[in-house]
């Protein structure tokens, strides 16, 4: 199995696909080419991004997260300002000092090539890293795929022969699972909830205290963001001339504490999402959940529901988690949460999914009616489109986070008050996502050639 771990990303917005992946990619060819001994003759380097990566990679830093990744910086530990002024500098200066290699001439408009005309076959998030030495073809060049989330593959992974509709599944998980069915039975085997059977796999990778600070980790880093963009004010990078709406939003809400939690619900919930993908939008440290540009909808059912007085309940907060990673990774082996494969419903509908099942968890829910809560979720989702407005993740992404959160909300108290059985499976709308997202126009996959992308002046 993978570990839920994987799902849960710290990395730099405004994309996990398009800005953590590219940058993991550009590192990796790099340790590869030094491995084969390639690296240190190299004169040139050059990226060739395709399919969405170039129809949208403007908008979304994939450009700056290539250089980044290039001069050794990783998603996980780079600053967001040390990143911005080491993107100027490459730029301004055009040398690029290679992650233990030589300092290169770098062109950026010429060096990194956005080839919109080549979608391929296996992944529409494409990428390919060649090494020059002088010659006029490249010495070392590899093919990787962005599969969404900040997983990365490459062209030999990706071409294995394993089940299609399935990730080949890592040893060492004493209970793995492909399907909810599976997951439910081996709850039901052993009297488990969800969380418990997650953490029994966890648990053959690291001592259940490294998992569990882990966890905290991730769980801080996702409030720490929400305090940032509650912050912060001004006009969001990009040139849509986007304003921060959740600083504002948020004084309202702190100027009239009389309003009870009926009437505020909504409002807490969308101004937490908000927050966060604010934040996103302008590059900031955020949390992939289970990518980038869905990053808004756990944080804020989390905050407001696994929190009080400003301080989370830990084990509320690891449990919603655990639960909300197994759901996760039900979508990523069976499905997909890249908005370049599935639309938007693989990334706002998995995360409203995966939250209503963690939501439902924190509340008591079995395993069985957390499923049903993950299922209404997706349901309710299925067919959302992936159309960012200037290929940027700001229009409709952070109002769509809002809307994420409170449905996974609603999923959740849905799922409450029913007998916990539903008429539809958690396998079968996952599958029916799949197949939607097979059949749907790429114009509405993450390459801004349909819906509001076209619609919306930008400028």
């Amino acid at each position: 199995m993978l570990s839920v771990l994987d799902l849960f990303r710290i990395g730099l917005g405004p994309s996990s696909s398009h800005t953590v992946g590219p940058m993991r990619i550009a590192r990796r060819f790099l340790q590869e080419a030094e491995k084969a001994g390639k690296l240190s003759q190299a004169s040139r380097v050059e990226a060739v991004l395709q399919g969405s990566l170039a129809l949208t990679g403007v908008g979304h830093g994939t450009d700056k997260a290539v250089i980044l990744g290039l001069i050794g910086m990783q998603p996980e530990t780079a600053d967001a300002e040390e990143a911005e002024q080491a993107f100027r500098k490459t730029v301004q200066e055009r040398r690029i000092a290679l992650m233990d290699g030589p300092v290169l001439d770098f062109n950026p408009v010429k060096d990194i090539v956005f080839d919109t005309e080549t979608v391929p076959e296996l992944h529409p998030n494409g990428m390919t890293m060649n090494l020059y030495a002088g010659e006029a073809t490249a010495s070392f060049s590899r093919t990787y795929f962005s599969t969404g989330g900040g997983f990365i593959a490459s062209k030999r992974q990706l071409q294995k022969p394993v089940r299609k509709d399935l990730v080949e599944s890592a040893r060492g998980a004493p209970y793995p699972f492909n399907s909810a069915a599976e997951m439910l039975d081996i709850c039901a085997r052993n009297d488990w909830r969800i969380d418990t059977l997650i953490l029994h796999n966890e648990d053959a990778r690291r001592t259940r205290e490294k998992t569990l600070k882990r966890l905290d980790k991730i769980a801080d880093t996702m409030m720490a963001c929400i305090d940032r963009g509650l912050s912060r004010k001004g006009i969001l990078p990009g040139g849509l001339e986007v304003a921060r709406r959740a600083s504002g939003l948020h004084e309202k809400l702190r100027d009239n504490p009389g309003s009870n939690e009926r009437e505020q619900l909504f409002d807490w919930l969308n101004v937490y999402a908000m927050a966060v993908n604010e934040e996103n939008a302008a590059g900031g440290r955020v949390v992939t959940a289970p990518t980038n540009g869905a990053a808004g909808i756990l944080p804020s059912v989390l905050r407001h529901y696994c929190s009080e007085d400003g301080q989370l309940n830990r084990d509320h907060a690891r449990r919603f988690l655990l639960v909300a990673g197994g759901i996760g990774l039900l979508y990523k082996q069976r499905a997909s949460i890249s908005g370049a494969e599935m639309g938007c419903q693989g990334e706002v509908g998995v995360a409203c999914s995966m939250a209503a099942a963690g939501l439902a968890a924190v509340w008591g829910a079995d395993a069985e009616m957390c499923c049903v809560a993950a299922e209404i979720g997706m349901e309710h989702n299925l067919g959302l489109t992936c159309d960012p407005v200037g290929g940027l993740v700001q229009i409709p992404c952070i109002e769509r986070n809002a809307f994420g959160a409170v449905k996974a909300v609603n999923a959740a108290r849905l799922a409450m008050q029913g007998t916990g059985h539903h008429k539809v499976s958690l396998d079968q709308v996952i599958e029916t996502m799949r197949q939607t997202g097979i059949d749907m126009s790429s114009k509405y996959k993450e390459t801004s050639t349909g819906g509001l992308a076209v619609n919306v002046i930008a400028c």
